[in-house]
């Protein structure tokens, strides 16, 4: 019959060093604790990663169209609007951005600064506004 090798240690006590104190169980999983040696790797990983849109350049037959509704806007700004609107918004960290839809009511128009105000507050250039729709706006 074979004799298993480690049969004469394995009862043995645990040893202790007189020198070094015991380690506590936080400090032992902390060395086998997953490392990063590149940090924020992950991070810029992702970034690049994300996608980002290109800003539409609207031909002259949308900037009319988008045009005549914001004059028909202004026109009946004492109405509560609720419009679907779909704007521009640059991405800050690289080129490109992305296109929201949102619908709300219309705060103000503001045209010599070329904004529109909507109901939470949030300002919109005229420049960045790809579409915009409401109830009973099938005349433009």
């Amino acid at each position: 019959m074979q004799k298993d090798s480690y049969e004469d240690i394995l009862f043995l006590e645990h040893p202790t060093s007189l020198r070094h104190p015991r380690m506590s169980v936080q400090n032992r999983a902390a060395q086998f604790a997953p490392f990063a040696a590149l940090t924020g790797y992950e991070e810029a990983l992702g970034e690049t990663a994300r996608q980002t849109s290109q800003r539409i350049v609207l031909d002259e037959d949308s900037k009319e169209n988008l045009d005549r509704k914001l004059q028909w806007l202004l026109a009946h700004k004492e109405e509560q609007i609720k419009v679907q609107i779909t704007y521009f918004i640059e991405d800050t960290k690289k080129e490109g951005g992305r296109y929201v839809t949102e619908k709300e009511n219309i705060s103000r128009l503001l045209p010599y600064e070329e904004k529109i105000v909507l109901g939470s507050g949030k300002q919109i250039k005229t420049t960045d506004i790809m579409d915009l729709q409401w109830e009973h706006c099938d005349i433009f």
